[in-house]
């Protein structure tokens, strides 16, 4: 069974940081490219990040880009979402996702339940 559990999320100040994990099982966590995508409240799903298999290729839209750093510890099955400088406008629920592919295709066929980030003063 391929579960996918993110922790890490609360309530920080805008210019603050945070560091979300997604624990992955049941898969093999190393093979596949993994993405983070949020949901604002009230709006749909915008992606944030994504990284290949072996963690040598990101991407990010400009939105988060050069603020949020995703990387991976594939002994450990982990994923992170490194997030700085953030912003009111990042308050979501962020989700970890699992690509079908060990590059980044974009097709996400596993998602977990997400993790709430509130950034508020």
């Amino acid at each position: 069974q391929v579960q996918l559990v993110e922790s890490g999320g609360g309530l920080v100040q805008p210019g603050g940081s945070l560091r979300l994990s997604c624990a992955a099982s049941g898969l093999t966590f190393s093979s596949y490219a993994m993405s983070w995508v949020r949901q604002a409240p009230g709006k749909g799903l915008e992606w944030v990040s994504a990284i290949n298999s072996g963690g040598t290729s990101t991407t990010y839209p400009d939105s988060v880009k050069g603020r949020f750093t995703i990387s991976r510890d594939n002994a450990k099955n982990t994923l992170y979402l490194q997030m700085n400088s953030l912003k009111p406008e990042d308050t979501a629920v962020y989700y970890c996702a699992h690509d079908s592919w060990g590059y980044i295709s974009g097709y996400l066929d596993v998602w977990g339940q997400g993790t709430l980030v509130t950034v508020s003063s």
